[in-house]
């Protein structure tokens, strides 16, 4: 009978590492392999990943550096234009 309660709180404790991992509630507090498995336990293969980090980087930062300059260029524009702030030309 003790040898089936343990089996028993096995299986529930592998549940609820199962859940744990989906959850991310406990994976701090306890170790749990957050791994991917089929219905009868089996680990699958690791997924494939695509490494485009400077690519991405490319994609995110020019756009928005070009935004933000013309929408500076604008505003300066519109401030010179309705005399709110004109740049003095020192030549000292």
């Amino acid at each position: 009978m003790a040898t089936l309660g343990r089996i028993v709180t096995g299986i529930l404790r592998k549940e609820t590492a199962r859940n744990v991992c989906k959850n991310q509630l406990l994976a701090r507090t306890q170790q749990v392999r957050c791994k991917t498995t089929t219905e009868t336990g089996a680990l699958l293969a690791k997924p494939t990943t695509i490494n485009l980090g400077l690519s991405k980087i490319v994609l995110v930062t020019v756009p928005f550096l070009y935004l933000g300059a013309t929408i500076s260029k604008e505003g300066a524009a519109f401030l010179e234009e309705n005399d709110i702030f004109i740049p003095d030309d020192d030549d000292d």
